[in-house]
């Protein structure tokens, strides 16, 4: 029989707080629905037997968890009726703060691989840290970035369990903490499987005492508990001083460890003392490097505590972990100071000490000449090299898109790949169409069931039979409303929440996503500014422009100040655009603060054009893309990452390619690049590049924006001049981006090439990438 969630809610308000549904607040709703649907999913969540993956990774960023668990339970229609009838906003929980535990693509990925693995049974479990504060809050402060706490636990955390009976203990040089576990369920679509994210929090051996009369005691007190906590305080502390890479160290061999000794506590129940086999019981996925400590720890671990000779751990742990590798920029490939290293991990450092002489041994057995060991050795000048010591210690070694694998192999890892050939391969990120259409584009998602049924729901292939449909005035009409209703709602949204006034009518262009200089925001605005002047000056027909509003969304990291730099000119450029009376009717730029999930799921489904517009051969793969391209926008991009792939599936004339291609790019790197011979012999790219330092922008004094000059037209001490290639695409890019303007004018043909790549989308589901992980991988 099926149990009423209204009944299970109302009896937890009467004993919480009693007040009825029409009573409570929005916090106490939230807790209240969240406890109910967790006594509802508790049967479903045991631990089945067999094989486990367990899924290691720094960032888990599920957002705002209420709704999408209660979409996969097939309760939220439910939850939200029984809202309606006791007259509360359906959309209540919209109050609520999105759980920050990520940032960006890598937590945001993690997160849809727990919900594809929960949904298509594959037995998977999240293991990470349990952060008391997100990145930080953004918002403006007379357009530069500023940064506040994201105290994301501030209504409460309802979906987690405190495990006190599971905690164990990690030891760094010099200080020990508890790592006590959370644990959420992962509720598949149907419910079916229930899988577990286990988080860790930092905490003290002994609970603080306040009664503490003596000053000296009190103080040491309040050390030892600062000192423990900090460990899971807060994601990415800034790791400019040694302090903060010491925490950063901290954190990582702190969730590795704790992880790795809740498995081997488990194992050893299950399979005694023998640890031969651990490798047929769990699968440990390393999502980049950040976890890599996690294979010098289970060596320590099955040496020191399972009497393990040190060549059959080696062989263990080979068998156990496999890498993904999420990026191909060499600084972007962590390495640790020896010393520090040592420091603070001083019971792991023998081990790494020991496989990289494994590793030289190997190398000289294979024939590797003396003079190129240093481009293989874990230990090289000062350095322990985390990216080498996950590739040599495991068993595959993946990218997370086709152009990324090959560029792995070709280039950037292609002496590892002459060596093991056999454990490279490509799995292409994906997306989980339950959050991403189901859950934030219900209107679609209606017109899709029309079209094709919901069967798309857990085979996102299915979405194939929507094709024919894109030549059918009537579907077009549909699915053109329900472009308008989203671009309404997320007019509200923003009204709400930036106090601006979107132009709901105007073609959306969006670029959302981290704040970096290679996915390059910054070209993105130049372009608006050119796409301004040609408005002014008449080079562009007003007649013929379809009204644009600029949408950006984006946090740089705080000590990343030409990202900061970015930021604050893109909203002197919104300034601008916006406050002159002559071209508000026809553009409008919009930066909104605070980009995170929940942003995410208002934005997405009312975009018309995705931006996708990194240096070719810089972005691994995105994920961003891949919404996009789900929820009916075209890409506007270079050939980079996943952009590949996408224009392959939907066909090339389904989105607007601009830019170098990645060869290219790797020729002008090696044959000389100058970008001020382009801003020399085309007007255009001067006049934008030159209002960073003629005036037309102020920068407040801080000097950003002379850097910003100077990063494009002299260079840095680690880099050459505009060192991501904004001249070389400058002028394709502002002629791709007036095709798709012109284009938008024809709203059928236009919306039948949304609907092709809604109909082409069926790849980037994230389940048929965790699939492929369970299939190639895993092996469960």
């Amino acid at each position: 029989m099926k149990r009423d969630i209204q009944i299970l809610t109302g009896q937890v308000l009467a004993a919480d707080c009693r007040k009825t549904i029409a009573q409570a607040t929005p916090r106490e709703l939230y807790n209240a629905v969240s406890k109910a649907a967790l006594d509802l999913a508790a049967d479903a969540w045991k631990r089945a037997p067999g094989k486990r993956v367990a899924y290691l990774s720094a960032e888990f960023l599920v957002g705002r968890l209420v709704y999408a668990n209660l979409l996969n339970m097939g309760r939220l229609g439910e939850v939200q009726q029984m809202l309606l009838d006791a007259g509360v906003d359906a959309n209540v929980f919209e109050e609520i703060e999105d759980a920050a535990l990520g940032n960006g693509g890598l937590g945001r990925l993690a997160a849809c691989f727990l919900d594809s693995a929960a949904t298509q049974g594959v037995p998977l479990d999240g293991y990470g840290i349990r952060y008391q504060y997100g990145l930080f809050r953004q918002y403006f402060e007379d357009g530069f970035q500023k940064e506040t706490a994201d105290d994301w636990q501030r209504f409460g955390d309802p979906w987690s369990v405190r495990r006190e009976e599971d905690a164990v203990t990690v030891q760094f040089g010099g200080q020990a903490v508890r790592a006590v576990p959370y644990d959420t369920p992962v509720i598949g679509y149907g419910m079916k499987t229930v899988n577990t994210l286990r988080l860790w929090q930092a905490e003290p051996f002994q609970a603080f005492d306040f009664n503490l009369f003596n000053a000296q005691k009190y103080a040491a007190a309040v050390r030892e508990r600062d000192a423990a906590e900090d460990i899971s305080r807060v994601l990415y502390p800034n790791d400019d001083t040694d302090a903060g890479k010491r925490l950063r160290l901290k954190q990582q061999y702190f969730f590795s460890s704790a992880s790795l000794q809740d498995m081997v506590r488990a194992y050893r129940a299950a399979h005694g003392g023998d640890f031969t086999h651990f490798a047929d019981a769990y699968a440990v996925q390393l999502n980049d490097t950040h976890p890599t400590v996690a294979i010098p720890e289970l060596l320590r671990l099955l040496v020191e505590e399972a009497g393990m000779r040190f060549a059959d751990a080696v062989q263990v742990a080979h068998d156990t972990f496999a890498y993904t590798n999420h990026t191909i920029m060499p600084e972007a490939l962590e390495k640790w100071d020896q010393k520090l290293f040592r420091g603070v991990l001083p019971r792991v450092y023998p081990y790494v000490k020991k496989l990289d002489a494994l590793l030289r041994r190997t190398l000289e057995q294979r024939g590797v000449p003396m003079g190129e060991v240093s481009r293989y050795a874990i230990l090289e000048d000062g350095m322990v090299h985390m990216a080498r010591m996950a590739i040599f210690a495991t068993h595959s070694t993946n990218g997370v898109a086709r152009l990324h694998t090959e560029i792995l192999k070709d280039t950037a890892l292609h002496e590892w790949y002459e060596l093991y050939p056999e454990r490279f391969n490509n799995k292409t990120n994906g997306v989980t169409q339950r959050r991403w259409l189901a859950l934030a584009n219900p209107e679609l998602a209606a017109l899709l069931h029309d079209a094709v049924g919901d069967g798309w729901l857990t085979d996102l292939s299915q979405l194939k039979r929507l094709e024919p449909c894109a030549d059918d005035p009537a579907f077009l009409a549909r699915f053109m409303d329900v472009k308008r209703e989203k671009k309404r709602q997320l007019a509200a949204y923003v009204e709400k929440h930036e106090g601006v006034r979107l132009h709901a009518d105007f073609l959306l262009d969006v670029q959302v996503k981290r704040l970096h200089e290679y996915k390059r925001q910054l070209l993105n605005a130049f372009s608006i500014l050119d796409t301004y002047y040609g408005l002014k000056e008449g080079r562009i027909s007003r007649a013929d422009f379809a009204p644009t509003v600029y949408l950006f969304g984006a946090k740089a990291a705080p000590g990343y100040v030409r990202a900061k730099g970015i930021i604050k000119y893109i909203n002197e450029l919104a300034e601008l655009v916006n406050g002159d009376a002559d071209v508000n009717g026809l553009m409008q730029v919009v930066f909104v603060q605070n980009y995170n999930v929940s942003y995410a799921e208002k934005i997405i489904p009312a975009a018309d054009v995705s931006e996708q517009i990194s240096t070719a051969g810089t972005e691994a793969s995105g994920t961003s893309n891949m919404k996009f391209m789900l929820n009916g926008a075209v890409t506007l991009g270079t050939l980079d990452g996943a952009n590949i792939e996408i224009a392959e599936q939907a066909g090339a004339e389904n989105e607007y390619i601009f830019g170098a291609r990645a060869d290219e790019i790797a020729r002008l790197q090696e044959d000389g690049y100058d970008p001020n011979a382009v801003l020399a012999a085309e007007p255009r790219a001067k006049r934008v590049v030159e209002s960073l330092v003629d005036g037309t922008f102020s920068d407040g004094g801080t000097g950003m924006f002379r850097e910003l000059y100077a990063s494009l037209t002299e260079g840095a001490s680690w880099h050459k001049p505009d060192h991501y290639f904004l001249m070389r695409d400058f002028i394709e890019y502002c002629d791709a981006r007036l095709a798709v303007n012109r284009d938008y004018r024809d709203a059928r043909a236009f919306a039948a090439k949304c609907v092709r790549n809604v109909a082409n989308a069926g790849v980037f589901s994230s389940d048929r990438t965790i699939l492929e992980y369970a299939r190639d991988i895993w092996h469960v």
